[in-house]
């Protein structure tokens, strides 16, 4: 080819120069700069206007144009003519020229990729395709099934329900994954408008091995299981808990147990032969102990033993002023430990029985009714009725020491900015309840919403743990907040049904005295529990009963902005009652000089206070609008 060849180690001086400054720069633009260097480079024809150059790789408009525009200064300083721009035809020949060179220097092109081989379909163990697939595998004798009848088969082999959304947003359900089956031709669909399905020879393939890996794990699985309770007969295992123990805490973590997350606590997978295997569909527990159907009269129901517990006179103020009682016990067998779910517990506003029913199917049939705190909580339900009227307490049940508060992740986030969360930790605590677990679901917000609460909703999870104590469990789906309930019930009845229960008669209860009663039980007996009959639970735990001026005046402060329970007692420390702060802002006067001293008033009276308690200026005159008189 024709051409000078000494424009092609101009050009690569100029691109070097330029790859240089774009690269001291930390420029995006280097690499783009290194690639029409290097193809230049190694390029063996010449050419006579940089305008060529853009038939190379890495060379554009814009660095020919740049290329142009610099040769033209240098032609015109060095006195030498200005090659003419290559028209079209110039352009198709170097184009040729390129082409012809590759072919000499016998360019290979690359080797294609070897393709990756497919791996054979095989759906998620419980998920819908699985479930499906696993139902007809058991068509019956017309080797076809119809949409209802293959719900029914399919369900227990699905965590997810068929017919009701797993979110509430949301509108998929496990039976889309039909649609999954039909696209890879694994089922055959027929009828109209009475649909029939059957498995195609590819779903029959997609089974057996469906078959062939469930049946590798459950053997593995039943391994294991031997090998556990061979070694707890023999004394020789590795955990040395006692589960008949009343004070066992499935909270707390075992040696060599991984954490989930950093919020997320244990499952309770590990609690013995009674929790719900995640290998195997769940599946209805058969009930020994009682078969009757456990329920409410409408008027019990709407109990609410508000007079039952006495308020009392005053707080004890030391052991000898603490009532003295002999408990009242059951034995064990004389009892069942029960679920108690609170009616206003739903899956959505259209399907109010969905956790009741799920519970239901995997052998848990919960107490419903309206309870005064909590979502959740268990009871020792007694077998014989009336039997603890008889001996001092009411009712028939005795409410155990846990207690779940369910919470989705948009509920959190209202009860935040409302100030529900607060208030209801702060019921929590005077409860007197020694487990407290809250259940933090998932729930899909939007993104907005979830920028702007994000902190504030890890903060409050971390609080829940960290400042009160409290056991967290985060999960996906409102079904697996089902069965993690239902392993903690089946965990319960381990723990509690063989072992004698002891009871505080009713009588010697006053409001005031409920709490110091119980933590000097706690602390003097740690080994045996005291339990109090429901109705007086309800009665202590009522928004109005257990509360005194005090407990009013503190969530009366709790209502301000950033007035945490640490600083509301900080306060109240200082005025006892609402009428003495009042007072103590009327003492300030109401003159320029007066509001100046009622917007400090708080916070120069906990100068001395360090820490969560403190309060800082802007919180002190926020105090001084809503109390005083600005």
């Amino acid at each position: 080819m024709d051409g000078d060849n000494w424009t092609k180690p101009l050009f690569l001086e100029w691109v070097k120069e330029w790859w240089d400054i774009e690269r001291e720069r930390n420029s995006k633009g280097a690499p783009t700069y290194k690639k029409a260097y290097n193809s230049l480079k190694v390029c063996p024809l010449t050419f006579r206007h940089p305008a060529e150059l853009d038939a190379l790789h890495g060379f554009g408009p814009k660095i020919c144009q740049r290329l142009t525009d610099k040769f033209k200064r240098h032609c015109e300083d060095n006195g030498l003519p200005m090659p003419p721009h290559p028209k079209g035809k110039r352009k198709r020949e170097m184009e040729s020229a390129l082409v012809e060179a590759a072919v000499a220097q016998n360019e290979q092109p690359s080797p294609p990729k070897r393709a990756k081989k497919a791996r054979p379909y095989v759906p998620k163990l419980n998920s819908g395709a699985y479930a499906l697939l696993m139902a007809l595998s058991d068509p019956g004798p017309s080797g076809y099934m119809d949409k209802t009848a293959l719900i029914v088969k399919a369900q227990p082999y699905s965590d997810t329900s068929f017919t009701v959304p797993s979110m509430a947003n949301k509108s998929y359900t496990a039976w889309d994954s039909m649609k999954t089956l039909d696209d890879k031709e694994l089922v055959h669909i027929r009828g109209r408008p009475t649909k029939r399905y059957s498995l195609t020879d590819e779903g029959w393939e997609v089974v057996k091995r469906m078959k062939e890996a469930r049946n590798l794990v459950d053997g593995v699985g039943e391994k294991t299981a031997t090998s556990s309770r061979t070694a707890t007969a023999s004394g020789s295992g590795t955990s040395n808990v006692n589960r008949n123990d009343e004070n066992f805490n499935p909270n707390r973590p075992e040696s060599g147990v991984k954490r989930e997350s950093r919020y997320t606590p244990l499952d309770t997978k590990r609690f013995g032969s009674a929790t719900i295997s995640p290998e195997k569909p769940p599946q209805a527990r058969p009930r020994t102990v009682t078969t009757e159907i456990i329920s409410l009269d409408s008027d019990e129901e709407d109990l609410r033993y508000i007079d039952l517990v006495a308020d009392g006179d005053t707080i004890p103020s030391d052991e000898s002023s603490l009532p003295h009682f002999t408990p009242i016990r059951l034995a064990p067998g004389s009892f069942t430990v029960e679920l108690v779910l609170d009616t206003r517990e739903v899956q959505a506003k259209n399907n109010r029985d969905y956790i009741q029913d799920e519970l239901s199917k995997l052998g848990i049939r919960p107490i419903m009714r309206s309870l005064e705190l909590g979502d959740v909580l268990w009871v020792a339900k007694c077998k014989q009725l009336g039997w603890l009227n008889r001996l001092g307490a009411e009712g028939d049940e005795v409410v155990l020491d846990y207690i779940v508060e369910r919470k989705r992740l948009d509920d959190l986030t209202g009860s935040i900015k409302d100030g529900r969360f607060r208030e209801q930790k702060y019921r929590l605590k005077r409860s007197g309840m020694k487990n407290v677990i809250y259940v933090v679901e998932n729930f899909s917000l939007d993104q907005e919403v979830r920028n702007k609460y994000q902190e504030a909703m890890d903060t409050a999870m971390a609080s829940v743990q960290v400042v009160n104590g409290y056991f967290l469990k985060k999960t996906d789906t409102i079904a697996e907040s089902i069965k993690y309930l239902a392993s903690v019930t089946y965990m319960l009845k381990e723990i509690y049904e063989a072992k004698p229960l002891f009871v505080i008669p009713t009588n010697v209860l006053t409001a005031k005295n409920y709490l110091p009663l119980i933590k000097h039980l706690r602390e003097k007996e740690p080994s045996k529990g005291h339990y109090i009959s429901y109705p007086a639970f309800a009665s202590l735990v009522s928004k109005s009963e257990m509360m005194t001026l005090g407990d009013v005046f503190l969530k009366m402060l709790m209502c301000i902005r950033r007035l945490s329970g640490e600083k509301a007692i900080e306060i109240r420390k200082v005025w006892k009652t609402p009428y003495e702060l009042v007072r103590a802002f009327e003492a300030c006067g109401t003159d320029e000089n007066g509001k100046r001293k009622q917007k400090a008033l708080v916070m120069s009276m906990l100068s001395h206070v360090v820490g969560r308690g403190s309060v800082d200026n802007g919180l002190s005159e926020k105090i001084a609008e809503v109390w005083g008189f600005l």
